[in-house]
């Protein structure tokens, strides 16, 4: 597992991406956030809820009332034109991130541990 500590930043980034093809709802981006990390990161339900009020307060998602035949309607969101633009920020902040701690990542074969 990987400490949420280490990837709290890039939530938003996650959550958008999943957004970019079609809108969905809670639980399956959260779903889809266990499988395409091979359960290495779980996104806690608290940690969800708190992006989307942010993401929408900031114009970067929209939420809609799904048209379910059976059950509670679900809340779906999309993404905004804002929130793509806000999404390849974040994309090109990770590259220049990544270049930055890599630089202090020891190889295996590159430095003796002590």
């Amino acid at each position: 597992m990987i400490s949420s500590d280490v990837i709290r930043g890039y939530n938003d980034t996650m959550i958008l991406y999943l957004l970019l093809d079609e809108p969905s709802y809670g639980y399956e981006i959260s779903k889809r956030i266990r499988e395409l990390t091979n359960e290495k990161y779980v996104m806690k339900e608290t940690t969800l809820y708190s992006a989307f009020k942010r993401m929408e307060s900031n114009g970067y998602i929209e939420a809609f009332s799904g048209n379910e035949t059976n059950g509670k309607p679900r809340t779906y969101y999309k993404i905004t034109e804002e929130g793509i633009k806000y999404y390849k920020e974040r994309c090109e902040e990770w590259e220049v991130t990544r270049e930055v701690i890599e630089k202090f990542i020891v190889e295996e074969n590159d430095h003796e541990y002590n």
